[in-house]
């Protein structure tokens, strides 16, 4: 079968981001390559929101070279936000507003036209099965359902890429499951997945993960190599070994 994965649309070479006498990412350099999910994984507190905020062109880099989408984190930032969707797991929607609304919301902020938005709608509201929900408040809605909104939004403008960051925790495993399987169905369409996690079974569904201890990238490779590597069965022993 012919390889889908092909150039990179994400390159980092020694990005670094300090705060004051703290360095928060230190020297960090991969590459992710278009179509492939790629796992930025590591404890809370390893540096994942901040290199992902400077990759979304939300935080100025302190050094280092970067671009995403082929556009330069230091000087391009306007460009990379129009060429990708985010999603936290702490502010992706609204809760005030309802499902209806925060869909028309994020599709006028991404630039489509009222016909766009308007047939975009109606398909994500069938696709989701909110149909029901549509002019209810989002705050009303389980986690679950919040979250799988959440992303189908961050698509709504059809990304070249998609970063996630954390976007399954504290939902419950089914949702989890079901929530990877929207990842893998916007990786089959071509959209390059970059999603941070502190969940090392999710590494198991990632094309190659990497990760972070201590503001660094500790090791690199895809969950079978790392695993092999290590001579461990799952990524969780991966993480224990590093974190010891």
């Amino acid at each position: 079968m012919e390889n889908k994965i092909v150039q990179p649309v994400i390159t980092a070479e020694s990005l670094t981001k300090k705060f004051g006498h703290f360095t928060a990412t230190d020297a960090i350099t991969f590459q992710v390559k278009k179509g492939e999910i790629f796992g930025f994984l590591g404890a809370n507190g390893a540096g994942k929101t901040t290199a992902i905020r400077m990759l979304c062109g939300l935080l100025m880099p302190t050094s280092g070279n970067a671009s995403v989408a082929g556009f330069d984190v230091f000087t391009q930032t306007e460009e990379i936000k129009k060429n990708i969707g985010y999603m936290s797991q702490k502010f992706s929607l609204y809760e005030d507003l309802t499902v209806k609304e925060n869909i028309r919301f994020y599709g006028g902020i991404y630039g489509l036209s009222n016909s766009g938005l308007k047939e975009k709608t109606e398909i994500l509201l069938s696709k989701l099965k909110l149909k029901n929900e549509a002019r209810h408040l989002v705050k009303s809605l389980p986690l679950g359902w919040k979250q799988k909104l959440a992303f189908s939004v961050a698509l709504i403008h059809e990304p070249a890429i998609v970063f996630l960051d954390e976007p399954t925790g504290g939902v419950d495993p089914i949702t989890r499951r079901q929530f990877w399987e929207m990842i893998y169905e916007a990786a089959y369409c071509g959209t390059t997945v970059f999603v941070t996690t502190h969940y090392m079974d999710e590494a198991e569904y990632c094309d190659r993960v990497s990760i972070m201890v201590s503001g660094k990238i500790a090791v690199m490779g895809t969950p079978d190599a790392l695993k092999k590597g290590f001579s461990v069965k799952t990524m969780n022993e991966v993480f224990l070994k590093l974190a010891r």
